[in-house]
């Protein structure tokens, strides 16, 4: 079964998807991601954020890993982070 979880957005991210957080289902990073740029294909600014975000998944940093090879699990959850201003 594919796993079932949740994708969180914070700031940027929040305001460009029109919601705070959504399900998803799928087995990767990527497949997550694309998921979400195809039900939120009517708000282009959220594909332009999403190019510039860093992801947890389930607390760890995804960092350079290519997301095809990041995997979810059953009940995960992936944080949408976009740069945030200051140091």
């Amino acid at each position: 079964m594919t796993p079932a979880g949740t994708i969180r957005y914070w700031a940027a991210a929040k305001e460009a998807a029109g919601t705070a957080e959504e399900a998803y289902r799928a087995t990767t990073l990527a497949h997550a991601l694309e998921q979400a740029r195809t039900r939120h294909a009517d708000r282009p600014r959220f594909a332009r954020v999403l190019a510039h975000c860093s992801f947890l998944v389930d607390g760890n940093p995804v960092g350079r890993r290519d997301h095809d090879a990041v995997p979810l699990a059953e009940g995960g959850m992936v944080e949408v982070l976009p740069p945030f201003a200051g140091g």
